[in-house]
């Protein structure tokens, strides 16, 4: 059977301080739009460019300087003016007159990633952070959409539309609402439909290795982009004691070469932990939540946490291309827990690279511990999503040659010669590996 789609219009109560955040994330959305709009449209002189991922990768990293948006919503204005200008390329096949498209109705798209949405309120992202909007229901709901669809938990939130209606000063959400089958338990077949949940967690690094997956896969180089930046750094300070314009001129130029280097270092980076995650048959990626990361990590340095963040958007936005979830997770006591018996104590990681739990021995790099445990904590959402332990699909992390569920059952891969746990497998990081 065919999915049942119906949208259904919900005002929302925007609090009055936060109106003109939802204003400017709409002004920022609509540019990152018509952006695109005029790099795609180049009829009738070249062909259009239709590719979504070719506008990404020439686009992304500009709009996202050029706005306070977060990876989702810059992602989804690019996709809205691709899809305008397929739709225009098409009609110039067929004939008909058309031209470049172009955005000005107030409109913003936003998923589950840039919303959250619930049976009362919903979560928005804005150019200020999250704002909280309840919505307006009607005291007898009964035989309108919203008693239908949106407090019918037979239908779930699918990606939506937020717009304004000038007259009234009005907020609405246009909320689309998938229907779900319910099961003999009586479950949603949002918790069904895949076969298996996998997930790989990734814990990434100041130093070492710069992102270390529950796979022992110890990918980039850390060492070599403090290294390049340091030297950086170093010129910079030593040109602006110059104070010339040539100084000035070289050193801008000095900063563009730096930042398409660590560009590209962040773009292997994600490819490797996409690939990672495909190889073994994840349905999702975890990583710690990068907020205050600056103020949680005493060598976090600005740089640090700007590269993390454009790490985890990389991945995020290839990732939603081929079908994997991403999430992030608390980072309270990833470090010091034992990824084999649970024991947390500071005194369990020696250094900053070796792991030794005192309560039963378990020794491995400290890094590929902490990723494992990364996992671990997406796992026990998902598995607790779940209206039944026995219920739903199989929850699992990824590990080195096979996989471990809550219960502490580990399942080694086919071509796995392994027996019991691999898993202690790394103890040492391969920088650039």
């Amino acid at each position: 059977m065919g999915d049942v789609i119906r949208t259904v219009k919900i005002k929302l109560d925007v609090p009055d301080e936060r109106c003109d955040d939802l204003h400017q994330t709409k002004d920022q959305f609509l540019h990152c739009a018509n952006t695109t709009a005029e790099w795609a449209w180049r009829h009738p002189n070249d062909y259009c460019i239709t590719s979504k991922q070719t506008a990404e990768n020439a686009l992304y990293e500009r709009l996202r300087d050029e706005t306070a948006l977060t990876a989702n919503l810059v992602q989804k204005g690019i996709r809205r003016a691709i899809e305008a200008t397929k739709s225009g390329v098409a009609r110039l096949k067929n004939g008909d007159n058309t031209s470049q498209p172009h955005f000005d109705a107030w409109s913003v798209v936003y998923d589950k990633r840039a919303a959250t949405f619930h049976r009362d309120h919903v979560s928005l992202s804005t150019i200020n952070g999250r704002v909280e909007c309840d919505y307006v229901i009607p005291d007898d709901a009964e035989g309108t959409p919203i008693g239908e669809y949106l407090l019918n938990k037979n239908y779930e939130f699918r990606t939506s539309t937020l717009q304004y209606d000038r007259p009234t000063e009005s907020f609405y959400l246009h909320a689309r609402m998938r229907q779900t089958e319910d099961t003999d338990q009586g479950h949603s077949t949002a918790f069904f439909d895949s076969e298996h949940r996998t997930v790989l967690g990734v814990d990434l690094n100041v130093d070492g290795s710069l992102a270390v997956t529950s796979t022992g896969a110890f990918i980039g180089n850390a060492d070599e982009m403090n290294h390049r930046r340091r030297e950086f750094e170093k010129t910079r300070g030593s040109m602006q004691q110059t104070g010339t314009r040539s100084a000035h001129l070289s050193i801008q130029s000095m900063e563009d070469r730096e930042h398409r280097w660590m560009q590209d270092e962040l773009h292997r980076a994600s490819n490797r932990i996409i690939e990672e995650a495909r190889d073994h048959d994840c349905t999702h990626i975890s990583f710690e939540n990068l907020t205050d990361i600056r103020e949680r990590m005493a060598d976090a340095k600005r740089f640090h946490a700007w590269a993390f963040r454009r790490l985890v958007e990389y991945v995020e936005y290839k990732a939603e291309m081929v079908g994997i979830a991403v999430a992030q997770v608390s980072p309270a006591y990833t470090s010091q827990r034992c990824s084999k018996c649970g024991f947390t104590h500071e005194t369990n990681r020696r250094s900053k690279h070796q792991f030794v739990c005192q309560k039963c021995g378990y020794e491995l790099n400290a890094d590929y511990n902490a990723s494992k445990n990364i996992a671990r904590k997406l796992l026990k959402k998902l598995h607790s999503g779940q209206t039944s332990s026995g219920g739903g699909a199989p929850c699992q992390c990824a590990l080195t040659s096979g996989t471990l569920n809550l219960n502490g059952e580990y399942t080694a891969s086919v071509d796995s010669t392994a027996e019991g746990e691999s898993t202690d497998k790394p103890k040492t990081s391969v920088a650039g590996h």
